[in-house]
This record gives C-alpha cells, structure tokens and sequence, in this order.
C-alpha cells in the first residue's frame, strides 16, 4: 500500500465538506495545487472540484474529498492540510515540510520538490520499528 500525498485534520476536512454542501449538486470536493506568484515564489491554489481529474491523487476523510493536483504532488508530499479561523482571517493552512521559507503575510511560500530518497528512508525506519 502506498502513502496518503497529503493529509488533512478533521478540521480541514469539516470545512470541505461545508464547501461542498454549499456549492450546490455538482460538487464533489476541493482540487489543491500551487501556482507561481506572491512575493516568497509560490501559492496554494484551491478550486472547487465537479469533474474530478483521473491524473490527480484523492485523498479522504470522513466524506470529504481532496485532489491533489500532478504538478503540485512533489512540493506536497507529508504536508498536512488544516482550517484554522483567527481574529483577523479563516482559512486552510499548510503545515510542509517542504516549504522553506514564507513572506511576512504568509500568502506565499519557498517550496523545495520532497526528497523521496529520505522519504522512503524514513518510511523503511518507521515500517522496522513497528514490526
């Protein structure tokens, strides 16, 4: 079995579902991506999703449905995706470790492609302790 690109509290999974449930019939979840832009390089992207795309991975949690996007998945391995509401905004948020570095407002991210050799690595040392 392979492992989740991303994951997604249950937060963040509450709020998709909220999404969902007020965009009408045809929607089926939300698409993450990044594009280029702001000020640090890159930004998270998130679309509505109503015609999900073969190419993207899905992930799930408790009926909310995320798609990641092909061209995102190198900069998203083991992020986790939240919700968090503040006094000054709500919004999703993405813990990464492959980010390394953000502007001052935190709209836009440094990200660096995962390191699937240290990936694998650390999935081999996981799997040997826990057997």
């Amino acid at each position: 079995m392979g492992f989740a690109v991303m994951t997604m509290t249950d937060t963040a999974a509450t709020r998709v579902k909220a999404i969902v449930e007020n965009s009408g019939p045809d929607a089926k979840g939300v698409r993450v991506g990044i594009k280029k832009g702001g000020c640090a390089g890159m930004e998270y992207t998130i679309d509505l999703v109503t015609e999900p795309n073969a190419k993207d991975d899905l992930i799930e949690l408790d009926g909310a449905k995320v798609w990641v996007e092909p061209s995102a998945v190198l900069y998203l391995l083991g992020t986790q995706m939240g919700f968090e509401t503040t006094t000054l905004r709500s919004g999703f948020t993405f813990t990464n470790p492959n980010q390394t570095s953000a502007c001052g407002c935190g709209e836009s991210v440094e990200l660096k492609p995962a390191d699937l050799a240290a990936l694998a690595a650390q999935r081999q040392a996981e799997t040997a302790a826990s057997h």
